[in-house]
């Protein structure tokens, strides 16, 4: 039974018959019980095992007192920047400030602060001097040891310190949080909850942490890039919750941040019972006056079918986060799910999306990861698809199969994105085949990223060859079910590997392909991947070998406009990368050429006359 949002004020914590909450959650998005949200996760979980739970959302963090509502929490105050890294929720990849914040009532910005853990963290500590304080979410998550800051560009230490608080609670949280609830609640002090799994802890005396590896010193990390990215490759060869060991990072003589291993994965029991929890399923009623929050648009008539991802794309930021064993929920938990979208009001008979990181990831790649866990040294599907990799759909098109057949539903979507190399390696096309039949909408969109074979491969990417045999096998396979629907790439400029020349490379192919994109997307350092370490060390932590890294902004924007130099506004970039890189070939009235010569200004005089005796006739 649905007992009603969560109490987000006294008084609504008052008419429960409540004294006092038990966790007190304080979030940088807008309160909407969802299960595409972070913290309607966490805080039904904590509730569905009979703790009491207060929420303040987007708290005034100039005001102390707006942490204050519900008084102090009998066991912790848990913290959460929200859905997304504040940083990059409030910035561009041009450090410009973002005009709307879809985590925000009305799509305001403002709302919340820069670096929001360690703003609420010491807020926090302003009043509570000695209460619990959690840390958890994307952010935390992703900045729980030494990690390099794009938007301050140096780096930072961990995000426990800055912040004030005893704890972190990484990755998806569900385990890591019951059981810190439940050690809270059996007395223990927080100072002593070193030992969790999934979490991130302070100690004075390192010899109390047992199976550990110690990593370089924070300041050997300052003083040399080549520490950091030796120990960014020990972090990463350490994410996996079958063999990853304790980290023990050193910030001086009586200070040091251990990182627990990660906690173990769901299994599909555990998933299901997470998504049947009783969610709202929408915001809390108070943000209907300002016309909601943008961000439930896009995930309300989607299912989540799986979490974790063993694509292992160096920009992406799972395999530290939700890792690379993919879990997934069962049929009859997506059906339940299902039907009570169709029960929906403003449902329109489309389900838009039944995936997770990897739509057509539905099971662990191979067995040897149920019993052993992901190779610490090796990926699945990078260079080449692994010999023990299972490429198997059948699961997943036999749950596409029931969705469609569901009373009121018109049609299910894909949209969260496909491996097409994973597509390939299934010897079977009964997916290839109804995906294109049924879950596409005269587009696909995918993610080859680039063309050149060394980007991809800095980019932990399949070879350009790969792609354009995905082409070819989904135009024929379109031919045959008589479709015309297209493929839609997602491209990325300026990443590490990416010289002027790689990005000419790319301009060519769309040239030659007749398509440029409305969008392009520029490489965004963000926190923990192997991209981001890359583009500050100017050292690939896998090999240790030197990496062309564009940081200059006005090469990044030349690589960017060669992706759309159809764009008039992008004409003087394009002329000036093309100089520069000595490809004066490609300026000319060829139908290989990229642009034209600039007419001079005799010329376009001329042709002005022209054009105003043409409007008089």
């Amino acid at each position: 039974m649905n007992g009603g949002f969560l109490p987000v004020s006294r008084s609504e914590m008052k008419a429960k018959g409540w004294e006092q909450v038990d966790f007190v959650y304080i979030c940088g998005d807008a309160y909407v019980d969802h299960p595409s949200f972070g913290h309607a996760i966490i805080t039904r979980l904590l509730e569905s095992h009979g703790y009491k739970v207060g929420m303040i959302p987007q708290p005034d963090w100039k005001d102390p007192k707006s942490i204050s509502v519900f008084g102090e929490p009998r066991l912790a105050f848990l913290v959460s920047a929200g859905n997304m890294d504040s940083m990059v929720n409030h910035y561009t990849v041009s450090k410009k400030r973002r005009s709307q914040d879809m985590y925000t009532p009305g799509g305001l910005t403002g709302k919340r602060p820069d670096r929001a853990c360690i703003v609420y963290g010491n807020l926090i500590r302003q009043t509570y001097k000695k209460t619990p304080v959690i840390l958890g979410g994307i952010e935390a998550s992703l900045r729980r040891l030494a990690h390099y800051d794009y938007w301050s560009d140096k780096l930072k230490r961990s995000v426990l310190l800055d912040s004030a608080a005893d704890l972190i609670s990484y990755g998806m949280g569900e385990k890591s949080i019951i059981e810190i609830a439940q050690a809270l609640d059996a007395g223990l002090d927080v100072k002593d909850l070193t030992y969790i799994d999934g979490t991130v802890c302070k100690v004075s005396d390192p010899s109390r942490v047992y199976d550990a590896v110690t990593l370089p010193p924070y300041e050997e990390l300052k003083a040399d890039k080549k520490n950091y990215a030796k120990s960014f490759q020990i972090q990463y060869q350490n994410t996996d919750p079958f063999s990853g060991k304790r980290l023990i990072e050193p910030y001086s003589e009586h200070l040091y941040i251990v990182q627990n291993p990660p906690a173990a994965p769901l299994t599909q029991l555990e998933m299901d019972d997470v998504y049947s929890l009783p969610y709202m399923r929408s915001y809390h009623p108070s943000y209907e006056a300002k016309g909601g929050v943008p961000a439930i648009d896009e995930v309300k008539f989607s299912l989540i079918s799986s979490r974790g991802c063993f694509g292992g794309c160096s920009f992406c930021a799972l395999t530290f986060h939700q890792g690379r064993i993919v879990q997934t929920r069962s049929h009859e938990s997506l059906m339940e799910e299902a039907k009570l979208l169709t029960q929906e009001k403003d449902f329109k008979g489309y389900i838009h999306d039944v995936g997770g990181p990897t739509a057509n990831f539905r099971a662990p790649a191979c067995k040897k990861q149920l019993k052993s866990g992901a190779c610490p040294d090796r990926q699945c599907l990078f260079p080449k698809p692994c010999r023990n990799l299972e490429a198997d759909h059948t699961d997943y098109v036999a749950l596409l199969r029931k969705l469609r057949k569901l009373p009121g539903v018109k049609k299910v979507f894909i949209r969260s994105g496909i491996r097409f190399d994973y597509l390939l390696a299934d010897q079977k096309d009964t997916f290839l085949r109804e995906l294109c039949r049924y879950h596409v909408s005269g587009q696909l969109k995918v993610a080859p990223e680039h063309v050149s074979d060394e980007v991809l491969r800095m980019m932990g990417k399949p070879k350009n060859a790969v792609y354009q045999e995905f082409t070819r096998k989904y135009t024929k396979v379109n031919q045959e079910l008589g479709m015309k629907q297209y493929l839609v790439p997602y491209l990325m400029s300026s990443h590490p590997g990416s010289t002027m020349k790689e990005a000419i490379e790319l301009a060519e192919y769309l040239r030659d392909l007749g398509y440029m994109p409305e969008q392009v997307q520029d490489f965004y350092p963000t926190p923990s991947t192997i991209s981001t370490c890359m583009y500050y060390t100017g050292l690939d932590p896998r090999t240790m070998k030197s990496v062309y890294v564009p940081k200059n902004p006005h090469e990044k924007a030349m690589q960017r406009a060669l992706i759309q130099y159809r764009d008039p506004r992008n004409y003087d970039l394009v002329m000036e990368a093309l100089h520069r890189a000595g490809r004066m070939d490609l300026v000319g009235f060829g139908s290989t050429c990229l642009i034209r010569p600039r007419k001079l200004k005799k010329e376009k005089s001329k042709e002005k006359i022209k054009d105003k005796k043409r409007k008089r006739c």
